[in-house]
């Protein structure tokens, strides 16, 4: 029976860049982890591991309100507490003009899939960097183009992907597929075996107590 780990993000969830430390040593752990058991008992087979694009924020060209400005400021200060190795270039708020808009990164992820699947994994760092430690708006078309050209990707096809129907489509489907693992925050993690789906506490400090639950969940 197929067993998939969905990891439902976006590109600037903030507590996504949070969790990416534990999120990799996660997927290390993983296959490893569950391979030596399969060796020793078939109760516990493969886990495949799926990232699904969650999407926070619809197109808009609208600045961020106010008070959401002050929402994400303070998600940025509790997550400085809670994960001391993160930092956040609070310059954003005065260099740039926030906009309330995930979708155009969401769709430079697909994109730059389509050039081969390590580019996705290298856009989302490069999207991250350049928000959350260079101060740059990854809601703007110029910034996502000039992260395509840090990652080594053929801008020209780039953005003929990032306009296209297909990466539209593409990206409809993964929120299509966020809705029907009901998940509404982000990050989020859901264990999916059969026809049941169960929801995977994070843990933004150590990634053995995931594993530990899912571990549990198949046994």
């Amino acid at each position: 029976m197929k067993q998939t780990l969905y990891y439902v993000h976006d590109p600037m969830c903030s507590w996504c860049y949070a969790f990416k430390s534990v999120l990799k040593k996660l997927r290390d752990n993983l296959q490893t982890t569950f391979q030596v058991k399969v060796s020793r008992s078939e109760l516990l087979p493969e886990i495949h591991f799926q990232t699904v694009i969650g999407g926070l924020a619809p197109d808009t060209k609208e600045v961020m309100p106010e008070d959401i400005q002050k929402k994400v400021q303070h998600a940025w200060r509790s997550i400085e507490q809670k994960c001391p190795e993160i930092r956040f270039n609070f310059d954003f708020w005065h260099k740039t003009t926030p906009i309330r808009s995930t979708y155009p990164a969401c769709r430079a992820l697909l994109a730059a899939k389509q050039q081969g699947l390590q580019f996705e994994q290298r856009m989302l760092e490069a999207i991250q960097t350049a928000y959350y430690q260079d101060a740059q708006n990854p809601a703007l078309d110029e910034t996502l183009f000039a992260c395509d050209q840090k990652i080594g990707l053929q801008s020209s096809q780039f953005k003929q992907d990032y306009t296209s129907a297909l990466i539209e489509q593409q990206l409809q489907a993964e929120l299509q597929l966020t809705r029907k693992l009901n998940v509404s925050s982000f990050p989020s993690l859901r264990l999916e075996v059969g026809t049941s789906v169960w929801p995977i506490a994070i843990d933004y400090r150590d990634e053995y107590h995931i594993l530990e639950e899912i571990e549990s969940l198949l046994s």
